[in-house]
């Protein structure tokens, strides 16, 4: 039978004893080793692996002994307890051994959980999953995790108070980051938290979560899009000591603008626009984008990128001007722009 995402969650929250396998396969390796891990943990318990009751096997060596996985689902342990058997990075290669393991299965043998790649639609081995009675198959896309799918991290992690602010912060969170990325994220946050009884702010996750930028080109952008003009210089100091070229400043103060010019273009105004922005803007940042859009207004920001643009092209030019000189110049006009 097929199973989907929320189908696997309600399992991990409660296993069922009568499934005799289950397939976990889906393009994307972290997503997969992540639900398998999950799933795992919750059949055979957290002294399961340490008592022996998981065993582990790879699509490699079922190729070489066939009737080894038939003999790992029948075997007994030492300990009481459910048992699982994993097979790991699965194909159709090992579809025969795995179909003669499920045709054998009684209940109280061990219970076997697959592991695969991408699987089309016409494979063998998935179609035997999803065709077997007591067996399930469960195919994981690239989307990004649903709010139960949050939530159920969040009480994993020990994190039981979350403002909604702080739910919709993490959402939009989710569809940024890879899958590992946000659990550890999660991890993280959860550590920051500990014996913490106040719910998790906005502002607690913006301080926390992954940074794409140095923070000083961010202060440096918001200086430029605030009118703070006199912090423009000391800020391109500190960046060019760290290496950072005049070039790549242009280039990075265009995506600002262009970002605040789609904001600001919105049909239903610049908080419409700044909810639908991609990827998605959360915490004080996005307090503060709304509040740049909503002071430059659309002529000024089309101003903005026409000067941007220039300074660009100036600085691929054969022109002998100073880079960052030229830079420092265009960013402090923006700066003087805004404050008219």
């Amino acid at each position: 039978m097929k199973l989907n995402a929320r189908d696997l969650a309600r399992l991990i929250a409660k296993p069922d004893p009568k499934i005799s396998g289950l397939l976990i396969y889906g393009q994307d390796a972290m997503r997969v080793a992540l639900k398998r891990q999950e799933l795992v943990a919750a059949m055979v318990g957290p002294e399961g692996e340490v008592e022996m009751r998981l065993e582990r096997m790879a699509a490699a060596d079922l190729r070489r002994a066939p009737a080894a996985l038939s003999d790992a689902l029948k075997a007994q342990g030492f300990f009481p307890g459910p048992r699982v058997v994993l097979l790991e990075d699965a194909s159709d290669t090992v579809a025969d051994p795995v179909a003669a393991a499920l045709a054998d299965w009684r209940a109280g043998d061990a219970q076997l959980v697959v592991t695969a790649g991408a699987l089309k639609a016409s494979s063998k081995l998935r179609k035997q999953f999803e065709t077997a009675r007591q067996a399930a198959s469960v195919a994981l896309y690239d989307d990004p995790p649903s709010p139960e799918e949050i939530e159920a991290a969040l009480q994993a992690a020990g994190l039981a108070d979350v403002s909604p602010e702080a739910m919709r912060d993490l959402v939009a969170l989710s569809r940024v980051l890879d899958p590992g990325d946000f659990r550890q994220t999660l991890e993280k946050i959860a550590l920051y938290k500990f014996d913490d009884p106040t719910p998790l702010l906005p502002e607690e996750i913006a301080e926390l979560a992954p940074l794409s930028h140095e923070a000083a080109v961010d202060d440096l952008l918001h200086a430029v899009a605030e009118g703070q003009a006199s912090q423009i210089g000391p800020l391109l100091v500190r960046l060019q000591a760290q290496g950072v070229a005049a070039v790549t400043l242009a280039i990075m103060a265009m995506r600002h603008f262009r970002s605040l010019h789609a904001i600001s273009c919105d049909p239903g105004g610049p908080s419409a626009g700044i909810q639908k922005a991609r990827p998605p803007i959360f915490g004080p940042r996005r307090d503060r984008l709304l509040a740049q859009a909503q002071a430059w207004g659309v002529a000024r920001l089309e101003r903005a990128l026409g000067d941007l643009i220039e300074a660009d092209l100036t600085l691929r030019s054969a022109s002998n001007a100073p880079s960052m000189a030229v830079m420092e110049r265009a960013l402090i006009r923006l700066a003087m722009l805004v404050r008219r």
